[in-house]
């Protein structure tokens, strides 16, 4: 053999492990990045079970001194998949306006004394993810007044979008048809758990929800979306949520 073709043969062999990381780089890529600024803050407060009442009192009389900084999207009480809970959804601009929305609030004496003094006592925890809508995804409102609401959460396994985007599509656009729930956004976390997506759906009642899940498991079109998706999940979680009076989506 030339020494000109052991050459050859060895570059080849170097060039190897280049080819290996970039495919392992477009394996560990998490998609396209964020095309808008916009995003929806998850906020999740436990409250102590002898004061819910008194809270869900207290923040219908008060939220518009928080409204009047920053649009909220639906506030919910929780009834099945966290007890004594409110689930609320607030929309930002960009991360520098809800600095200053924050800042504002924390120097509104006001807002601090019939409200947060007030309120803060009643809760045992807080939480809050900051999550953008998918790109596919549009945030819509509910078909009518009343109904309930699902927030289904799911948590994929590491890899992004570009791993599981199109199932995860494909499984939720499969319910989201008629003689199914109404989905009204779906979106995936930037802080918080990370590789998680979360379905915001609306149904006309609990029994509604019971009848379209006893329809899914029926129907083969969802059964196989569904079938590819979980392929790519570790865990989920769902809750079962009523408006509140005052909330946007009601």
């Amino acid at each position: 053999m030339s020494k000109l073709s052991v050459f050859l043969r060895s570059a080849a062999v170097l060039l190897r492990p280049a080819a290996s990381t970039s495919q392992a780089r477009a394996r560990l890529h998490t998609g396209p990045q964020q095309e808008h600024k916009t995003f929806y803050e998850f906020r999740t407060y436990s409250i102590h079970p002898h004061q819910n009442a008194a809270f869900l009192k207290l923040t219908n009389e008060k939220i518009h001194l928080r409204t009047a900084h920053s649009e909220l999207i639906g506030y919910w009480t929780v009834e099945y998949g966290g007890l004594n809970q409110v689930f609320h959804i607030w929309k930002y601009e960009s991360y520098s306006q809800r600095a200053a929305v924050r800042a504002a609030l924390a120097q509104d004496p006001t807002w601090i004394s019939d409200y947060i003094s007030k309120a803060l006592p009643m809760l045992t925890s807080q939480d809050n993810e900051v999550t953008y809508l998918v790109p596919w995804s549009r945030l819509h409102k509910p078909p009518k007044e009343g109904g309930v609401y699902e927030l289904a959460s799911y948590q994929m396994r590491p890899g992004g979008p570009a791993v599981w985007g199109s199932a995860f599509q494909a499984a939720v656009c499969a319910r989201d048809a008629p003689g199914y729930g109404k989905l009204l956004g779906a979106f995936h976390s930037e802080f918080g758990a990370l590789n998680q997506v979360h379905a915001l759906w609306w149904y006309e009642s609990a029994d509604h929800r019971a009848e379209v899940r006893h329809k899914a498991h029926d129907d083969a079109r969802v059964v196989a979306a569904v079938r590819n998706s979980v392929t790519h999940l570790d865990t989920q979680r769902n809750r079962l949520m009523h408006p509140c009076l005052f909330s946007p989506m009601n």
